[in-house]
């Protein structure tokens, strides 16, 4: 092989091998970086290992030299950190949107970003409590496909279905298509969901991604531009508890003090809260009045009262009958042997 053979490779793979074997608490020596390329049919001398090295420096690689305590090269910045890296892990480990074998992909990916010797502090467990991963990985097509469809701003058709007793599917309209102006995709609640305009019924609609099959861009212009003008995903997914549909509407509650925390965290720390004479405060927010919403009233028991509208007001009540009304039933009724 011709001494200079794949000359024009050098600085490729000098820029791999720094990437990979090099960190701040890592370096390398120039006779690595030689034996490295030898290895791959590159003849490199130190003198022009040096220069290599400097052409990296000028190109926009961080590579340092130290003295001590083991003197030799190392990449000192990348695009990602290291506690960067771990965050972005643990974000992957512990969404129950990501099924075992994607989360495991995904990290694999990720640790190419890193050192091989920062990459083995990558691999760590995350636990988070009762999580369950998704097993349907058909969601990442499904998630691509509605990029692409909001991108084009076309139409789509597709299937929806539900999970019966068996855990078989069981498609919604008898298996017929829903036709669907895609806007935008939200994430609530470890579930992603697309938002978009039902021009049958002329409304904004949610759709659970996981849920939605053979999904197909129609090539039609989308439909609900008035509706969706002014959209804002973020606010919008403060207004609405667990993507529950209906339309926002202003509600006053009355808190106890030590709920304020509970009420930033829900709404944003942009709310007025307003001290009241017995020790509490009370604050107003849009949302949509949902089973969903009281339910999580019903959670915070007697720390929360829904001061307005009364419309609402009534409405929560005759949630809590409804609920209150199985249980009575229920004690009339079999019960089934456990």
């Amino acid at each position: 092989m011709p001494r200079f053979a794949n000359q024009k490779l050098k600085c490729l793979y000098l820029v791999d091998f720094l990437l990979q074997n090099s960190d701040e608490q890592h370096a390398v020596t120039v006779a690595q970086m030689a034996e490295y390329l030898a290895q791959r049919g590159i003849s490199a001398e130190r003198k022009s290992l040096y220069s290599d090295l400097e052409a990296l420096r000028q190109w926009g690689l961080d590579v340092e030299y130290r003295k001590s305590p083991d003197s030799g090269y190392y990449v000192a910045s990348r695009r990602f950190q290291l506690p960067e890296l771990k965050l972005l892990v643990d974000a992957v480990q512990s969404s129950k949107f990501l099924s075992l074998r994607k989360s495991s992909e995904l990290i694999t990916k990720l640790e190419t970003l890193a050192s091989r010797y920062e990459a083995q502090a990558l691999r760590r467990q995350v636990y988070v409590t009762h999580r369950i991963k998704n097993m349907n990985e058909s969601i990442y097509y499904n998630v691509d496909a509605l990029h692409g469809a909001i991108a084009a701003g076309s139409r789509i058709t597709f299937r929806y279905f539900d999970w019966d007793l068996r855990g078989k599917k069981k498609y919604r309209r008898g298996g017929q298509r829903y036709e669907v102006s895609p806007w935008a995709l939200l994430w609530d609640d470890e579930n992603y969901y697309l938002v978009g305009y039902d021009a049958a019924h002329a409304e904004r609609r949610h759709y659970r991604v996981d849920k939605m099959e053979s999904i197909l861009q129609t090539g039609e212009p989308r439909l609900g531009q008035a509706l969706f003008r002014q959209f804002d995903p973020a606010e919008y997914s403060r207004k609405v508890f667990g993507m529950y549909g209906g339309e926002p509407q202003q509600v006053t509650l009355r808190f106890d003090a030590a709920m304020a925390n509970i009420v930033f965290d829900r709404f944003g720390r942009e709310q007025m809260l307003f001290p009241t004479a017995d020790g509490g405060f009370t604050v107003t927010v849009e949302v949509v009045p949902s089973p969903q919403f009281f339910a999580w009233l019903t959670g915070l028991g007697r720390s929360v009262r829904i001061l307005g509208p009364q419309p609402v007001q009534q409405a929560f009540l005759d949630h809590l009958q409804h609920v209150l009304s199985a249980y009575e039933s229920g004690r009339q009724s079999p019960q089934h042997d456990v």
